[in-house]
């Protein structure tokens, strides 16, 4: 049997989204420490300005317990459109927002949210069916706990989707140091502390 094709993200092929990323809901994550955890979700919505992509966002009834969009998301992506479904539990189940992702014209999915077995793996299964490439950021979704996530993460491959930290992306995304040394180098830096190290210890440009 051949080796699948290796599907390499195209930054000017894809759509973020950041799926229920919501005060309430991200205190239920805790398969990463709450630190960590917005660290990463903060990393991945940098990346999606670093590389100029599109996103869209999506909350589910955030008038009542679930909560408002977190600052971080959407402080940092204004400009965003902001589907607030009033109770579709499966993002896709939502007229407005299925129409915002064939609207964009991207066949490459970036998806992230709270909770992965849920928010994350529903549109993502209804959009693997529909032809698109999926590629669930592991680190900027979360869940009440490994065991859960591990579970989760197994019926995601058997569906085809791609998964990735959002380390992964980065670098897809990037695909050559030289195409800006500077502004990479500072989101690592941002996020990746140690990584300061590195960039400290790189010889100067002459």
């Amino acid at each position: 049997m051949s080796p699948p094709t290796y599907k390499r993200l195209d930054k000017d092929n894809c759509l973020f989204l950041f799926v229920d990323h919501q005060t309430a809901l991200c205190g239920l994550v805790r398969d990463f420490e709450p630190v960590e955890f917005l660290n990463n979700v903060k990393a991945l919505v940098r990346l999606c300005t670093f590389f100029k992509c599109p996103a869209i966002l999506t909350t589910s009834f955030d008038t009542g317990p679930n909560g408002p969009m977190i600052k971080g998301v959407r402080d940092a992506l204004p400009d965003a459109p902001l589907v607030r479904r009033p109770g579709q539990i499966n993002a896709m189940d939502n007229e407005e927002f299925a129409d915002l992702i064939k609207k964009s014209g991207k066949r490459q999915i970036i998806i992230s949210g709270v909770l992965t077995e849920v928010c994350v793996t529903f549109p993502a299964l209804a959009l693997i069916e529909q032809g698109y490439d999926l590629f669930a950021i592991t680190d900027a979704s979360g869940t009440f706990a490994e065991h859960t996530r591990e579970a989760t993460h197994k019926r995601l491959v058997q569906h085809g989707v791609q998964l990735l930290n959002w380390v992964a992306a980065a670098g897809e995304l990037q695909r050559d140091w030289r195409n800006d040394v500077e502004g990479f180098g500072a989101l690592w830096d941002e996020f990746v502390p140690s990584y300061s190290y590195v960039l400290q210890g790189r010889p100067s440009e002459k």
